[in-house]
C-alpha cells in the first residue's frame, strides 16, 4: 500500500485521499501490508465515518470484500463498537449482515464478544440474523456468558431464550461458561429462566455446580444451591462428585463451604470409578489442610479403592514428597491403617455404580506374617522419624555456621578498618604499623576475615539434598570455621600485645589471659573429645550388634535384609541415625 494512503486513512484525511484517487484511480484498491484487509476495513476500524461513506460511493463492491479471515469491514465495525459505521454499512448492503468469517463467527458474535452493548442492540433489530447460530455450536450467548456481558446476556436470552439450552463442542452451555468464569449475575439471569439448567452435564458429564466447584466459586455455588439441591448429588462420566472435583483441584473454600451447606452423609465416602474416596484424593495431592479438616468430619480413613490401597498406602507410597511428613502423623492419629493390616473381613474394595471389571482385593498374608511385617513397618515408621529429626539437626547446624562465620567476617572487617593503636592524623598511615606484633595482628586478621567469608560462600552456593552430602559439607565448614576463629583469637592476643605498653609486668598480664584464653579452650576440646568418644562407641556397638544380626543364626533372613535394605535405598547406610538414637546427637 501506498505509504501516503496508509498516512491517510489513519489521519481520516478526506480531501487528500480524493486527491490521491483522482491522481491514481487505481489506489483505492489496494490492501494494507501484511494482510488482505482493503482500505475500508482499516476505516471501519478507525472509526472514520465521512471517509468510510466516500469509500462506498467511490467503490461500492468494497462492502463485501474480505480479508485473510473472511471477514468484512462490517465484522471490523462491530468488534471496535463503531456504532455509526455499522449503520452505514447495514443501509448501504443489509445482506453484509449474514456473512460469517472463516470461524463460522457472525458480526453478532464478534460484537458481543467485545462487549458492545450499543452495536448488538443494533444489530438485533434483524432477527432472522440468529438464524445462522441455530446450526452452530458456539452461540453469541455463549461468547458473552463466558466473558461476563451481562447486559448483552439478557439482550439475546429475550430475543432466543432457547440458546441457554444449547451446548458447543465440548458440551457446555452458557450457563457452564459462566459457572466457570464466576460471573454471578449472569448465572442467576440463566437459572431465572430455568433452574433444570443447572443439571445439564458437559460432554464428561460435568454439571454447572461442578464447574464452580472445580474453580473455587463459592458465590456461584451458594447460587445454584440456592435454586436446586438435587444437581448436588450428580456424579460425573468418571463417578466423581462435587466434593470429588472441589479436593482434586484443592479448593478448601469451595469443600468447606459444600460440607457445610449440604448433607455430605451420602457423598463424604462415596467412591469415584477408580473406588478413590475424597480422603484418597486429598492424600495422594498431599493437601495436609484439606486432610486434616476432612478427618474432623468422620470420613472413613481405611476405605479402600480399587488398586486395594487405603490413604495410608496411598500417601506412603511417595513417602519421600515433604507433605507425607504432615499427613502420616494426622493419619495415623485417626487409626488409619495400611490394606494388610485390616481384617480379612474389612478389606472389600468399595463399590462402585459402574459396569466394568472390579479388581479384587490382594490376597490376606498368613497370620505368622503379620507381626514381623508389622515389626518392620514400625521400625520403618522409626527409622524415618530419626532420619527427619538428624536432618533438622543438620540444617540448624548448617544456619548456625553460617551465621557464626558472617559475625566473624564482621568483627574482622571493623578490626582491619580499625586497627589497634589508630591512624596518624596528617599522614594516615597505622600508628603501630611497624611492630611486629601489629604485623601478626594484620596477617591473622585478613586470614580470619577470608576464611569466614569463604565458608559463607561456601554454604550459600551449595545447597545438598541428600544426608551424607549434608554432612561432608559440615565437616569440612566446621574444620574452616574452628580455623577461622583460632586466627581471630591470635589477632586479638596481638592486638593487645601492640596496645598494651611493654615491661616486664606487661608480660605476666599478657602470660596471663593467654593462660586463661587457652585454658577454657582447652576445656571445650576437652569436652569435644569425651562427647566425640562416646559417640564412636555408640558407632562401635551398633556395629557389633549389626554383625550379630546378620549371622547365620538371625531370626531375619540374609534375603529378607537385602529386600528391606532395597526398599529403603534412599536412607543413609550410615550409623549415625541409629548410634544416636539413645545420646540424641553426634559430634562430627
Amino acid at each position: 500500500m501506498d505509504t501516503r494512503l496508509l498516512e491517510t486513512i489513519v489521519r481520516g484525511d478526506i480531501p487528500t485521499f480524493l486527491n490521491l484517487v483522482q491522481e491514481h484511480e487505481a489506489i483505492i484498491k489496494q490492501t494494507v501490508p501484511g494482510s488482505m484487509n482493503t482500505i475500508l476495513h482499516l476505516t471501519a476500524r478507525l472509526g472514520h465515518e465521512e471517509l468510510a461513506s466516500e469509500i462506498l460511493k467511490l467503490c461500492p463492491e468494497m462492502m463485501t470484500a474480505e480479508n485473510e479471515k473472511m471477514e468484512t469491514p462490517l465484522h471490523e465495525a462491530c468488534r471496535e463498537g463503531r456504532l455509526n459505521i455499522v449503520r452505514l454499512f447495514v443501509e448501504s448492503e443489509s445482506s453484509v449482515v449474514f456473512k460469517a468469517n472463516r470461524n463460522n463467527e457472525s458480526v453478532l458474535y464478534v460484537a458481543c464478544e467485545r462487549g458492545k452493548l450499543d452495536v448488538v442492540k443494533q444489530l438485533l433489530n434483524y432477527p432472522w440474523l440468529l438464524m445462522l447460530e441455530m446450526d452452530g455450536l458456539t452461540t453469541s450467548l455463549h461468547v458473552a456468558a463466558s466473558a461476563g456481558h451481562t447486559e448483552i446476556a439478557k439482550e439475546l436470552l429475550e430475543v432466543r431464550p432457547d440458546f441457554a439450552w444449547k451446548k458447543d463442542l465440548n458440551g457446555y452451555t452458557p450457563l457452564h461458561l459462566s459457572c466457570s468464569k464466576g460471573h454471578l449475575e449472569i448465572t442467576r439471569e440463566l437459572l431465572k429462566l430455568d433452574p433444570d439448567l443447572s443439571s445439564l452435564p458437559d460432554n464428561e458429564g460435568r454439571t454447572p455446580l461442578h464447574w464452580a466447584a472445580i474453580k473455587g466459586r463459592i458465590n456461584i455455588i451458594d447460587e445454584i444451591l440456592s435454586v436446586s439441591f438435587d444437581c448436588a448429588e450428580m456424579r460425573t462420566s468418571h463417578g466423581e462428585t462435587v466434593l470429588h472435583l472441589g479436593v482434586k483441584n484443592n479448593q478448601f473454600d469451595a469443600v468447606k463451604y459444600l460440607m457445610e451447606t449440604l448433607n455430605v452423609t451420602k457423598l463424604l465416602n462415596m467412591p469415584d470409578n477408580d473406588g478413590n474416596t475424597i480422603l484418597h484424593l486429598a492424600t495422594a495431592g498431599k493437601l495436609s489442610t484439606m486432610v486434616s479438616y476432612l478427618l474432623k468430619h468422620g470420613v472413613n480413613v481405611n476405605a479402600i479403592n480399587r488398586k486395594g490401597f487405603t490413604p495410608l498406602d496411598v500417601v506412603e507410597a511417595d513417602a519421600s514428597n515433604s507433605g507425607t511428613l504432615l499427613i502420616l502423623p494426622a493419619l495415623l492419629d485417626a487409626g488409619a491403617k495400611r490394606c494388610d493390616q485390616l481384617p480379612p473381613g474389612s478389606r472389600d474394595i468399595q463399590p462402585v455404580d459402574d459396569s466394568s471389571p472390579r479388581i479384587q482385593s490382594p490376597m490376606p498374608k498368613k497370620a505368622s506374617e503379620s507381626p514381623t511385617r508389622h515389626h518392620r513397618h514400625r521400625h520403618r515408621r522409626r527409622r524415618e522419624k530419626q532420619i527427619e529429626h538428624q536432618n533438622e539437626g543438620l540444617r540448624n547446624a548448617r544456619n548456625t555456621i553460617t551465621v557464626v562465620a558472617v559475625l566473624i567476617a564482621t568483627v574482622t572487617f571493623a578490626a582491619g578498618i580499625n586497627p589497634p593503636g589508630g591512624f596518624n592524623q596528617v599522614t594516615g598511615k597505622c600508628i603501630m604499623g611497624k611492630q611486629t606484633s601489629f604485623k601478626v595482628f594484620m596477617v591473622c586478621n585478613i586470614v580470619a576475615l577470608f576464611l569466614s567469608l569463604g565458608i559463607v560462600i561456601f554454604l550459600v552456593s551449595i545447597i545438598p539434598f541428600r544426608r551424607r552430602s549434608m554432612m561432608k559439607l559440615l565437616v569440612v565448614t566446621h574444620k574452616v570455621m574452628w580455623l577461622s576463629t583460632s586466627f581471630m583469637a591470635a589477632a586479638y592476643i596481638a592486638a593487645i600485645w601492640t596496645v598494651l605498653p611493654h615491661g616486664r609486668g606487661m608480660v605476666w598480664v599478657l602470660v596471663s589471659l593467654v593462660s586463661v584464653g587457652g585454658g577454657c579452650t582447652l576445656a571445650i576440646f576437652t569436652g569435644l573429645a569425651v562427647l566425640l568418644a562416646k559417640h564412636w562407641l555408640r558407632k562401635w556397638e551398633w556395629r557389633k550388634r549389626k554383625e550379630k544380626d546378620r549371622s547365620p543364626n538371625s531370626s531375619i533372613s540374609r534375603v529378607e535384609e537385602m529386600r528391606m535394605m532395597k526398599k529403603c535405598s534412599h536412607e543413609s547406610s550410615n550409623s549415625d541415625v541409629d548410634s544416636s538414637d539413645q545420646g540424641g546427637y553426634h559430634v562430627y
